[in-house]
């Protein structure tokens, strides 16, 4: 079967498009979430065009072989992991920006176009593209589609789903599927881009997305908080939004972040604080208001609060958020969560973690978008230790379950993967899934788009 597979790609892809030494297309077998099983990939295809794209799924069609797109592999949910025997479809070598429109506001690009490069390309036009995980330096608009991400300004300008106006998508057996529409309004048909925004490849391949684009706010200032619990953090959040703000980000570190944060970067960040709010407001005059949120962040007990000075000081207090990740995984291996809760039940959930981790006895570091009340409790735990690793991951499943009991969801932004596919079931119900499993047949019969993933 291999030897068919590679002689079937070889027809109709350039030779340099093909990875089939075993050793090099292991290397891509697996996105950053660590613990998630994966395979041995049989090839590795770096697509260049729609047409090699459409060629390889009508192969994979022909000869039933599994196919797992991937992109920039920056995921956290083990969704891009391949299985043995299956072919790999990266889409990096797709990564032109092939137009921005400023009339129109949009921009048309090919999914292996890098978050940060558009935003790059797009601000040369005054013109931005929101969504901005932390990894957006690196991780690939085709990848922000698939898991439908978020990032740290979704609180006022909403997740990847809300920017994607159209696509074109490559189907199981290698038709090509054009969705949506390039105008700023439009309700002909079902709504089939959404429902490929979040798929996690499971239906078809993006090959191109039609994305819209907002004028470039002014550089944003940032509020700073610190308070000696996150059950008073938490109540400045809901005060702040009780108040009619709306900030362009707001940002939680616990203690636990802020002094791993500290240790990596020298980022002098106060270590006696037990939760640290990031507030930031992007308004052409924000001083008024970045008053009036300091002064809600002390009422609710703040026991400090203060404003940067200028986007430069601003800008360092968000390097220190991105780092969050990458300080609390030197710690041990990690295990990171994805729970978002209603931003009123924010408090119960900084407080329900704190709780798991004395319980399991297990280090958790928690930062969150707040002002959406999207968690992100970080499971840290020596994996050489069986029994820590058995506390870490029943401390995991103890977390999404808390996340579910306060009327909340599994995953804000990461996607489902292969590492809450259970839990999954458990949010969805019986009827859900069987939903989900009918889309699912409908699109890709065979069953043989990133096979295990999500349902």
């Amino acid at each position: 079967m291999t030897t068919d597979l590679f002689a079937a790609l070889r027809e109709g892809l350039p030779a340099h498009t093909l990875v089939t030494d075993a050793d090099i297309a292991a290397s891509y077998a697996r996105d950053m979430a660590g613990l998630c099983a994966a395979g041995r990939p049989a090839v590795v295809v770096l697509a260049e065009t729609t047409e090699q794209v459409q060629h390889v799924m009508r192969v994979a069609t022909r000869l039933r072989v599994p196919v797992v797109p991937q992109g920039a592999r920056t995921g956290l949910s083990g969704g891009a992991n391949a299985m043995d025997g299956c072919i790999v479809l990266s889409l990096i070598r797709m990564n032109r920006i092939l137009h921005i429109d400023p009339i129109d506001r949009t921009a048309v690009v090919e999914p292996g176009v890098v978050n940060a490069d558009l935003s790059k390309a797009t601000a040369a036009h005054g013109l931005v593209y929101p969504p901005d995980p932390s990894s957006w330096e690196t991780c690939t608009i085709g990848g922000n589609i698939g898991t439908g991400a978020g990032g740290l300004c979704c609180v006022k300008y909403g997740v990847t789903a809300e920017y994607v106006l159209g696509l074109e998508v490559v189907l199981a057996d290698g038709q090509l599927l054009r969705t949506g529409r390039r105008t700023a309004k439009g309700v002909a048909g079902y709504d089939l881009t959404r429902l490929f925004v979040g798929a996690e490849g499971t239906l078809g391949v993006v090959t191109r997305a039609t994305l819209a684009l907002r004028p470039t706010p002014p550089p944003a200032l940032v509020t700073v908080a610190q308070f000696a619990s996150t059950a008073t953090a938490a109540r400045a959040v809901s005060a702040i939004m009780a108040a009619g703000h709306t900030p362009s980000l707001m940002e939680l570190m616990d203690g636990t972040t802020v002094r791993a944060v500290n240790a990596m970067a020298n980022m002098g960040l106060p270590a006696e604080t037990a939760a640290l709010l990031l507030i930031a407001v992007d308004t052409p005059a924000p001083a008024a208001e970045l008053a009036a949120i300091e002064a809600i962040c002390t009422e609710a007990g703040a026991f400090e609060a203060f404003t940067a000075e200028d986007a430069a000081d601003s800008a360092l207090f968000m390097q220190a958020r991105r780092l969050a990740l990458p300080a609390l995984e030197r710690l041990g291996t990690s295990m990171i969560d994805d729970v978002a809760v209603p931003r009123s039940r924010l408090g119960d959930m900084l407080e329900g973690v704190a709780a798991i981790a004395e319980r399991f006895d297990t280090m958790i570091g928690m930062c969150a978008h707040a002002g959406d009340g999207n968690t992100h409790p970080i499971v840290i735990f020596d994996a050489t230790d069986q029994a820590a690793a058995e506390r870490a991951e029943a401390a995991f499943d103890a977390i999404m379950q808390l996340g579910l009991d306060l009327g909340g969801t599994i995953t804000g932004e990461h996607g489902v993967g292969v590492l809450k596919r259970e839990w999954l079931a458990k949010e969805l119900g019986p009827v859900g899934v069987q939903v989900h499993l009918s889309v699912k047949a409908a699109f890709d019969p065979l069953g043989i788009l990133n096979p295990g993933k999500v349902v």
